[in-house]
């Protein structure tokens, strides 16, 4: 049964872990994001209240 030989799959098997481990997250974080995030302040804007008439 040539299915069972583990001569032919076994290096596959390694190099495709290879691919997953070493140059998938090297492209992955060398992704830049368009927009970066800004920091907000930490302050509260000063809202005022509005009239309204209520007639």
């Amino acid at each position: 049964m040539p299915q069972l030989n583990p001569t032919p799959w076994l290096p596959i098997l390694v190099f495709t872990w290879l691919i997953f481990l070493i140059i998938v997250p090297t492209k992955i974080l060398a992704h830049t994001y368009p927009n970066e995030p800004t920091s907000q302040s930490t302050e509260k804007p000063k809202t005022e209240s509005w009239t309204w008439p209520w007639y």
